[in-house]
């Protein structure tokens, strides 16, 4: 990867799990992140059920499958950068909040774009 390491997508409470991200997340937000020509700086990616029951994630979160992240975002102008570059990168499915943008490739879910 260019633009990231596998620990910045580490479960907080698992050091080293980012390893256990997809292979295919990572190269598209990487390239996304190329594209968007801002940093991307990761909230949350691989997380174990205990942090994602710490965090109130839902069950059967992507982030538990290594093909999720959670990219920090403040901005109207960096939001619509972010969202635009993981749309042209092939994303389809994206959570939009107010200070993230989540993001997931996850084949066993149907393309969707929802706000938090």
């Amino acid at each position: 990867m260019k633009y990231f390491t596998l620990t910045e997508f580490d479960s907080p409470d698992i050091e080293g799990s980012g390893k256990d991200m997809c292979p295919d997340f990572l190269e598209m937000i990487d390239r996304a992140r190329d594209i968007a020509g801002i940093p991307f700086k990761i909230n949350s990616g691989m997380r174990s059920e205990a942090w994602n029951k710490h965090v109130g994630g839902r069950i059967g979160s992507s982030h538990l499958k290594g093909c999720a992240a959670d990219v920090h975002c403040n901005s109207s102008g960096d939001r619509i950068k972010i969202v635009a570059a993981l749309i042209q990168t092939g994303f389809r499915r994206l959570g939009i909040a107010n200070t993230f943008v989540h993001v997931d490739c996850d084949k066993d879910k149907q393309n969707a774009i929802w706000l938090y």
